[in-house]
């Protein structure tokens, strides 16, 4: 019957399905909509969960080097939509869904995925005012990134030219909604930047649902905007419309119209206030051309005008008498420091250092001597101390203990002791310590004390 039959180890039947699950074209490259549950974020950084319907359910894992792109943290209970392929699982024996990217499903997933979003990029410090830079005042230039057609881009033209006609606006088209809308966005806010023409930009739409207004809430056009070198108003929506781009803006205008408006000053506004400028800088001239004129009148009546040398002769009394001063506070000062000289030589007469260096000598030879049989006192207890300490941590060496037959568990990565059955799961790599070496060995099951 041997010649006959082929008889199969379990790794290889598993194996085998395994391959003919890869040579299907459909669960290669499949999307699952589903309910998250039984979920668990591993310290290695790879998601383990389960989505289910109200029918069936289906084991997955999502590696960390794809779930690090997620837009979102998934949650128990959150409704997905999931992409990737179905495999086996040899060890096991299990068929389950690796999951390559994953999108909420919904408006409820979209106002999540919104929230976690924006906590993330304030965690970052990217809503900070101290990050965000003043918009120019006189803008040389105003560049308009938003849809060509529509009513906001009508309102943005609208408005500058109404408030100063006298400054150009380059408009960059772009879609703002749908799938390319994000990366034509970023794109746009690149490719202005590296024009350099414009002083300021204008970045939005008109008003929307959630999903329509959502390539504002992406997480690109928030990096594009706060990398941005050019100062950026966001105008997305009504006044009620809030979206991560105008958190991370430098400033948020209400509408389309209102940004338009903050981004330059109205000429008839500007004329006014020169005619003000103006008349207060006439009036502050008069004031100051009449004071200085008083002044003048003043200086004139002084007796220094009326009798120059009168006050020549008192300036040199002044003089000869300051002068006396000097002298006698120099003759003071010079005698001092005669007092002093004599005092300083007679103390160091008293101080001579012959004899005190000769008695330092002996006081140094004595405390040589005593320092030299200190040191071999302390050197002899110290030998005897280490003796001691090695003889005590020979005999607790966990080498010892471990050459009677025990061994410790690291987890795959050698850095964490495992100490209970709970630090692991099936699957689970570990590492085994022993007193000649070290086994590599995986988790195939637990079972904990009774």
């Amino acid at each position: 019957m041997a010649d006959r039959t082929r008889i199969f180890s379990i790794k290889e039947i598993n194996r085998y399905i395994g391959m003919k699950l890869e040579s299907d074209n459909l669960l290669n490259d499949v999307w699952l909509r589903g309910e998250i549950s039984n979920f668990t974020h591993h310290s290695s950084g790879h998601m383990y969960f389960t989505l289910k319907d109200k029918d069936s359910r289906l084991k997955c894992i999502m590696f960390a080097s794809h779930n690090q792109r997620l837009p979102f943290m998934p949650k128990e209970g959150a409704k997905v939509l999931a992409r990737g392929n179905i495999a086996v699982y040899e060890r096991d024996g299990n068929y389950q869904f690796y999951c390559t990217s994953m999108q909420p499903d919904g408006v409820g997933s979209l106002y999540l995925a919104y929230e976690q979003l924006k906590r993330k990029l304030q965690d970052e410090g990217l809503f900070e005012p101290a990050r965000k830079r003043p918009i120019p005042k006189f803008p040389k230039a105003i560049g308009v990134i938003t849809s060509p057609t529509g009513a906001a881009v009508r309102d943005i033209l609208i408005t500058l030219q109404r408030r100063h006609p006298s400054v150009p606006v380059l408009l960059f088209p772009v879609s703002v909604q749908g799938t390319g809308a994000a990366p034509a966005i970023v794109r746009a806010i690149e490719t202005m930047n590296r024009l350099a023409e414009v002083d300021v930009l204008i970045i939005g739409r008109g008003g929307g649902s959630l999903e329509e207004l959502w390539a504002f809430n992406e997480e690109s056009v928030a990096r594009g905007i706060a990398a941005s070198l050019i100062p950026v108003i966001s105008a997305v929506g009504h006044e009620t419309d809030f979206t991560i781009a105008d958190f991370v803006a430098d400033l948020r205008a209400a509408t389309p119209t209102a940004a338009a408006e903050q981004a330059v000053a109205s000429v008839h506004e500007l004329q006014a206030r020169l005619g003000q400028m103006e008349a207060r800088l006439v009036q502050m001239l008069r004031m100051r051309l009449q004071g200085s004129q008083e002044r003048l009148s003043r200086l004139r009546r002084s007796q220094v005008f009326l009798n120059p040398r009168k006050f020549v002769l008192q300036q040199a009394q002044l003089l000869d008498v300051m002068q006396e001063r000097l002298r006698n506070r120099m003759l003071r000062l010079a005698e001092r420091n005669r007092e002093k000289y004599r005092n300083a030589h007679a103390a160091l007469n008293r101080a001579h250092p012959g004899g005190k260096a000769a008695l330092a000598g002996r006081e140094l030879q004595a405390i040589s001597a005593r320092l030299e049989a200190g040191m071999a006192a302390g050197m002899k207890e110290r030998r005897l101390q280490l003796l001691a300490s090695m003889r005590q941590l020979d005999a607790l060496s966990p080498l010892k203990v471990m050459s009677r037959g025990y061994s410790l568990v690291y987890d795959e990565h050698g850095t964490k002791l495992v100490k209970s059955v709970s630090d692991v799961q099936p699957g689970d790599l570990v590492k085994v310590k022993l007193s000649d070496g070290q086994l590599e060995c995986q988790v195939w099951g637990l079972k904990g004390e009774a």
